[in-house]
């Protein structure tokens, strides 16, 4: 790798802004937020609209759409069009 090119890469918390939750990760951004984690040292707070705390993905809440009343839609619709 050739050396100077690569962005600092440090330890910074991530903060859900919709749960509150909490987690230390590494990442090129930083800020003027400051906290003391848990091992106490003060690292830079970054806080973040959705993490896999929040996200309905992650937490199972994702909302399943009625796939098959499309399809059934789209093949009435272009039935002539078929073999």
């Amino acid at each position: 790798m050739k050396r100077d090119i690569h962005p600092d890469y440090h330890p910074v918390v991530i903060r859900d802004a919709s749960t509150g939750q909490e987690f230390l990760t590494r990442s090129t951004a930083t800020s003027e937020d400051r906290v003391e984690w848990a091992d106490g040292v003060i690292y830079p707070r970054i806080t973040v609209d959705v993490t896999s705390e929040s996200h309905p993905f992650y937490t199972g809440v994702a909302r399943i759409r009625d796939v098959e009343g499309r399809v059934e839609r789209f093949r009435r619709r272009y039935r002539h069009l078929g073999r």
